[in-house]
């Protein structure tokens, strides 16, 4: 079973993470940041990943550490669920259109860890939630996950859109990467391994 678990606590936030990879999109996400819940159930339901996060931090502070905290521990459950990566596709793409909204995105499983992020938002809040924190999250993900993002909006005028686009997309693209391959039994890749 490719499932992980990974629990994180500092002075900031307590939380944890349960993922399968093997799931039905199942999804069941308190962050306490609701806007930011909202985006975890699109990933886990566009990404047919099953998906628990638990996360109590310092809001009364900001949601910063909150969210880039769970960016660090699920992309450290996505790393532990995956192993070794043998017979996965490895990548994925996504180009994925919400009303006016058209984002893109795609990712290499690579064991490399970069982020390309050329998002935009026209307004600075969705709700309570600052749209700065889209980027903080995706970097979290990417760098512990150890895999390369890239992300691009290609059109857009509602924050909304173009946020929920961006997970969506990221979501369709993660899961043709982890997808196992009928045609690959080994780790997809020359040099032999995807760990570093």
């Amino acid at each position: 079973m490719r499932e992980a678990e990974v629990s994180r606590g500092t002075a900031e936030t307590n939380l944890s993470v349960r993922l399968n990879l093997d799931g039905t999109g199942r999804h069941s996400n308190q962050t306490g940041v609701g806007f930011f819940d909202h985006m975890l159930d699109q990933l886990a339901r566009h990404a047919l990943i099953d998906l628990e996060i638990r996360a109590a931090g310092d809001l009364h502070v900001d949601d910063h550490h909150t969210v880039e905290d769970v960016g660090i521990a699920l992309g450290r459950a996505l790393a532990e669920a995956l192993g070794d990566k043998r017979g996965i596709r490895r990548y994925g793409s996504c180009h994925l259109a919400m009303d006016e909204a058209l984002v893109r995105a795609a990712l290499d499983l690579s064991g490399r860890a970069f982020l390309v992020w050329k998002v935009d938002f026209p307004t600075e809040k969705i709700g309570s939630f600052d749209t700065q924190l889209v980027r903080e999250f995706f970097t979290a993900f990417a760098t512990n996950a150890r895999m390369t993002l890239n992300v691009a909006k290609l059109d857009g005028e509602n924050s909304h859109h173009i946020a929920e686009a961006a997970f969506k997309a990221v979501a369709q693209a993660l899961r043709a990467a982890v997808e196992p391959d009928p045609r690959s039994t080994g780790i997809p890749s020359t040099k032999g391994t995807l760990s570093e």
